[in-house]
Formats: structure tokens, C-alpha cells, sequence
């Protein structure tokens, strides 16, 4: 019951909006797009991160230079847009328009302009929606001869928010089988008919493999690695709090963090910790993850997070709460050691300790894990994988549309 009041809900809101969406087409009609694209890509932001990352990857596969992104909401840096500018497309930043909240009316009115736009498109247009929010409300204004595309990267609010405009998204792709099950779930909870359960498929990110398949010598110091945000499920703090018990016992066991997350650890505990805050040049990147021998993580929740592809194509062990994906792709013992009771805190604090005190004094089973690991990603992570994927899957698409 709650699918249809959903659905009742949005098709109220569009009555209302329909004056201010009509206004956009008129606008969209006086000043009419210089060219015709093939894709229209639909992004929240250009600032670092991993679903940023993802994107751009996206844009690169199945864009270019007849392709056009937008970007709806303010980023809090530009530290990915160069990525997004290599995949060839045409940029455009609409957030001073999307997202203001004092000026709403303005969000529905380019709602109106960009449908306008799609709408006026030939051949074989297609909509690529990376949750975004201005995707979503501007998904009922499209014509429905153009196929939408949604991708999801975890069960979160956006799980929620794209319930009642279902009807309008072609497929949708996850990169988690496990966040698949867990949607399918939802689906059943709020009555929503099976046949959008079977438009899911399933695709897993991809990296950049790096040059160098080897495994960098260990020396006497152990460099542990934390890369990512600060956000309250990365529980970065418990990490810090393992810094500050090791380093008593063994005070050569370094704790790096890579990413803007010194506000979020205690100020007391910096001083067992070193900040490299965030990083957007790839060999500084590279360079970082080469010097370490350990990544940590004590999320509460993942999907599938990309640092861990990239580590394990780096040669370093992982030390990990086993939540999401990363159970399916990190064994424990033989290439990594994964923390069961992921919510209990002491539990996570305790086992990565213990974790890590055993890889420090077992420089064999390091090198053997990180050996592991980089074989594993060399099948698995490659960016060949993940292009073929998206451009089979707009293939696809676009074809039972025609």
C-alpha cells in the first residue's frame, strides 16, 4: 500500500509543479541547446569521492564529446572535476539554480528546461541518472521513448526518495549483489510489484590497475592505512583509538589516514596519527598506498568500497569489519582478516589490534596476503571489465527503445 501513496503522493506534486515546469519549456524553446547529445548524464557533485570516482568512470566509458553532464548540487571542492572533464563530455554546473533552497522554485523550473531539452532530442538519447536527486524529480517531465538509467551505490535515503518514480527508470544498476538483496527486500515491504526487482542488474566497480604487480619489500616499520571520508558510518575514531594501544606496545606501527578526517578523531589521539588530508593527484595517491603494508576500515555499513580494490591491487593486507561485499572478496586468513561482531565497537577496536600485532610479527603471512591480494584484483578490479559493461548495457537499452 505505501508504493501506491507514494506514487498518489508524486502525482499531486506534479499538478502543482506543472505551471513552473511549463514555464521551462517555454525557456528551453527561446533558447534551444547548440547541438544534440546521445547521453545526458546526471551527477550531485564533482568533489572527491569514492561515488564520485565511480562516476567519472562511468562518463569516460559510455560519454564524450556528444554527451553533456550535469551537476546539480554545490561540491565542496573541485578535486574530481578534471576526471569528469577527461571523459570528453560537455560540463555543466546548474547548482546555483538546483540548490538553493530559498529559491525551490527555480529547481522545478529547470526541471522543465532540461526536459525540454531531452525531449527535443533525435535518435538514440539516453538519461543516466548517478543518484541524484534533480535526476529522479526530473524523471516523470522526460518523454518516455528516452530510456533512464539509474545507478545505486548502497541502500540509503536514496532508496527511498526513487520509489515512486519507478515507473519511469529502464534499469537500474547496483554494484552490490548484497545491496541487492537488500532492495528486493524493501521492495516486498512496501508493495511494490516484482517486475522493478527483475530491471536490476548488476554491475561491480572497476580501478585503474597499476603498473607495478609486485609486492614493496617490508621493512622493519609497519605502515597501517585508513583512505576515505569522515562520514559517522566510516567510524574513522576507532581507528585512531587502535593507533593510540598499538603504539604503546609497538611504537614502529604507523596509522595513516588519507582524506579530510582530523575533525573527526579526538584531538587528544592526533599525535599517534598522520594526516594527509585529501590527495586528487593519482601518484601522490599511488605513491601513499606503495608505502603502506595494512589497510584498516571499521565501518558499520558498506557497499563494496573502491579503496579496498585499490589496496588489494597494491599488494596490502585488509583489516576489516565484515559488512557488505568485502566478505565476498577478502577471505579471512588468506588475504585479510575480517572483525564478524562489526557492531559491537570494542569487538572492532579489539580484533584490529590483535590483527594487526599478528601481521607485524608475521612478516610472511604479510607478504603472502599482499601477494594474494594483488593477484586476486589483476582478475578481478580491471577498468577492460567495467567499460564493456556499461557500453553493453546502453547498447542494450537504447535498443529496446528504438
Amino acid at each position: 500500500m505505501r508504493y501506491s501513496l507514494l506514487l498518489a503522493k508524486r502525482q499531486v506534486e506534479d499538478i502543482l509543479m506543472f505551471p513552473l515546469i511549463q514555464l521551462g519549456r517555454v525557456i528551453a524553446w527561446a533558447n534551444p541547446q547548440k547541438k544534440k547529445y546521445d547521453r545526458f548524464f546526471f551527477f550531485p557533485f564533482y568533489h572527491i569521492g569514492g561515488a564520485e570516482k565511480v562516476h567519472a568512470q562511468i562518463a569516460k566509458a559510455g560519454g564524450g564529446a556528444n554527451s553533456i553532464i550535469y551537476f546539480t548540487k554545490k561540491s565542496a571542492n573541485a578535486l574530481f572535476l578534471q576526471e569528469f572533464e577527461a571523459s570528453g563530455c560537455v560540463i555543466r554546473n546548474i547548482s546555483k539554480h538546483t540548490d538553493n533552497k530559498w529559491l525551490y522554485f527555480l529547481n522545478i523550473i529547470y526541471r522543465g528546461i532540461i526536459s525540454g531539452y531531452i525531449n527535443k532530442q533525435k535518435g538514440s538519447t539516453l538519461v543516466f541518472n548517478g543518484q541524484c536527486n534533480f535526476g529522479y524529480k526530473l524523471s516523470p517531465w522526460i518523454n518516455k521513448k528516452t530510456p533512464q538509467v539509474e545507478l545505486i551505490h548502497s541502500l540509503c535515503s536514496f532508496s527511498y526518495i526513487r520509489i515512486p518514480f519507478l515507473p519511469f527508470i529502464a534499469r537500474t544498476v547496483m554494484i552490490s549483489k548484497v545491496r541487492i538483496a537488500e532492495h528486493l527486500e524493501l521492495y516486498k515491504r512496501y508493495n511494490i510489484p516484482e517486475h522493478f526487482g527483475r530491471r536490476i542488474q548488476f554491475i561491480l566497480n572497476a580501478i585503474e590497475l597499476p603498473a607495478r604487480r609486485t609486492v614493496v619489500q617490508q621493512t622493519e616499520n609497519l605502515v597501517t592505512l585508513y583512505v576515505g571520508r569522515s562520514t559517522a558510518e566510516k567510524r574513522v575514531h576507532l581507528i585512531a583509538e587502535m593507533s593510540v594501544k598499538i603504539n604503546k606496545q609497538a611504537p614502529r606501527v604507523a596509522f595513516q589516514f588519507l582524506g579530510e578526517v582530523k575533525n573527526q578523531i579526538p584531538e587528544p589521539l592526533h599525535s599517534y596519527c598522520h594526516f594527509w588530508g585529501n590527495q586528487s593527484d593519482p601518484a601522490t595517491i599511488d605513491a601513499i598506498y606503495n608505502e603502506a603494508n595494512i589497510l584498516v576500515l571499521a565501518s558499520d555499513t558498506e557497499g563494496f568500497p573502491m579503496v579496498v580494490m585499490e589496496a588489494m591491487a597494491r599488494g596490502l593486507a585488509v583489516v576489516s569489519t565484515a559488512v557488505g561485499e568485502v566478505p565476498l572478496h577478502v577471505t579471512h586468513g588468506l588475504n585479510g582478516f575480517l572483525t564478524q561482531d562489526f557492531m559491537d565497537t570494542n569487538a572492532v577496536v579489539t580484533e584490529g589490534i590483535a590483527y594487526i600485532e599478528q601481521l607485524n610479527a608475521d612478516r610472511t603471512l604479510l607478504q603472502q596476503m599482499g601477494v594474494n591480494n594483488i593477484r586476486y584484483a589483476f582478475e578481478h578490479f580491471g577498468m577492460p571489465r567495467f567499460n564493456a559493461a556499461y557500453n553493453d548495457l546502453f547498447a542494450k537499452i537504447r535498443s529496446e527503445h528504438a
